[in-house]
């Protein structure tokens, strides 16, 4: 199979988002009613997942299932957007977790309650009967960092017997302050760390952000931290900063999901051979057309749209 045939991996979370869009934030104790109200795929992995599928690039997800009514509703929505599942561990304890989610558009804020069950995630056990043949890039969302870390592990000896141009990339999100994810720094080719992180740590701007974080990565890696309205800074393979503005909708609507839709745009183009430059303004461009509208559904549109509008370069997304 040809590098160009291959399939990005995502492996994390998914999960049910009840959404509801409402005018303003509840007060506690209140009753009210919501502008409109939906299910959607959630979960960061799957989210990023979709966004990779609209934007054309075959991607496949892997993580945990438990058979049943939200689980069905799961699988149809993956096979709509043409994601191949046939690495997902189906959980015989516990429950497809599920997230209630406030979203306010007048304020921007999009709240998460999320019910994470007792599934158990992915091993490395799992992971060992997923054929590495068919996938060029392979992102970790940060979750079970002892068992992520022996995944990892698994892929480098497979590269190791490969030609350069023919191995496997691998990403990871840092998302949530939590100690045993920070392992994962030094493990990946692009590590995306998030404002959260970076804050834990006492960073104020992304640029400081990758300065002070820049020797828990591996020597020749790409670190990534997208920060809101700031937008996004990169450390290069080569030590050197690239920024990226970020690009705000017309009219702020749903930033549910942004932060999955920057990785993936980035992970998009990084992995059709585009300048880390042109990959980090396409993941801003991505991000802030998503923020526009409520899910994902037209996002490539929207996105060329924007990415044309603002840099005049684009070409094929």
């Amino acid at each position: 199979m040809e590098q160009k045939d291959k399939k990005i991996l995502c492996v994390g979370l998914v999960c049910l988002d009840i959404i509801s869009v409402v005018d303003k934030y509840p007060e506690e104790d209140t009753d009210s009613r919501c502008v409109s109200q939906r299910w959607q795929r959630g979960g960061n992995a799957s989210n990023s997942c979709t966004v990779l599928s609209l934007l054309g690039s075959p991607c496949a997800f892997m993580g945990s299932l438990c058979a049943g009514p939200v689980a069905s509703f799961i699988v149809g929505d993956f096979s709509q957007h043409g994601i191949d599942i046939s690495a997902v561990t189906w959980q015989v304890k516990g429950q497809t977790p599920s997230a209630c989610c406030v979203v306010c558009p007048s304020s921007g804020s999009r709240t998460v309650v999320l019910f994470d069950t007792n599934v158990p995630d992915v091993t490395a056990e799992d992971f060992s009967k997923v054929d590495l043949r068919h996938f060029k890039w392979i992102h970790w969302e940060g979750r079970n960092a002892d068992e992520q870390l022996k995944m990892i592990e698994r892929v480098a000896r497979y590269n190791a017997t490969l030609l350069p141009q023919q191995r496997i990339t691998v990403s990871v999100e840092i998302e949530k302050p939590r100690e045993p994810l920070y392992e994962l720094f030094a493990y990946g080719d692009v590590v995306f760390v998030s404002k959260d992180v970076a804050r834990h740590f006492g960073f104020q701007t992304p640029s400081s952000a990758l300065e002070g974080l820049r020797c828990r990565v591996k020597a020749g890696a790409v670190l990534i931290c997208a920060w809101a309205e700031k937008g996004a800074d990169a450390l290069a393979p080569d030590g050197s900063l690239v920024h990226s503005d970020a690009f705000p909708p017309e009219h702020l609507v749903d930033t549910l999901g942004a932060g999955d839709t920057f990785n993936a745009a980035v992970i998009h183009k990084l992995s059709n051979g585009a300048r880390l430059q042109d990959a980090l303004t396409f993941g801003c461009a991505v991000a802030g057309s998503k923020c526009g509208f409520h899910g994902y559904d037209g996002i490539a549109d929207m996105a060329a749209s924007q990415y044309w509008k603002h840099d005049g370069s684009a070409g094929d997304i």
